[in-house]
């Protein structure tokens, strides 16, 4: 696993990698969105994450903001309850690669690594 930025105390914990990313992505976008990131009912192990990029308008005061050198993800607080500690990482390897994450709050998890059970 890549190494967490750690500036402050965060609620969802991004690597260099995933911010490289995330960033990247948005830049071919060329909005100035930030990163949803959420859970709902679903997948293999009871709950799926859920993770879109989204216009900043949309930002709620009801959502928890955490600000990496400019870039924002969101999270609605119900969805953080289950997510607080989520590392997300980054991987572009040619099997296994992609987004990753590891929740602290998962007692089983997919195999997949896209669900998770609480």
């Amino acid at each position: 696993m890549t190494q967490a930025i750690q500036s402050q105390q965060r609620g969802i914990l991004l690597s260099e990698s995933a911010l490289h990313q995330v960033k990247s992505l948005r830049d071919k976008q060329g909005t100035d969105f930030c990163l949803r990131v959420g859970v709902r009912q679903g997948g293999c192990s009871g709950m799926s994450y859920m993770m879109d990029f989204e216009d900043t308008s949309k930002i709620t005061p009801q959502d928890e903001v955490f600000d990496y050198d400019g870039f924002k993800i969101v999270s609605d607080r119900k969805s953080l309850l289950y997510l607080y500690g989520l590392m997300l990482d980054y991987s572009d390897a040619m099997i296994g690669g992609g987004f990753q994450f590891t929740n602290p709050n998962a007692n089983q998890t997919c195999g997949c690594g896209k669900s998770f059970g609480v």
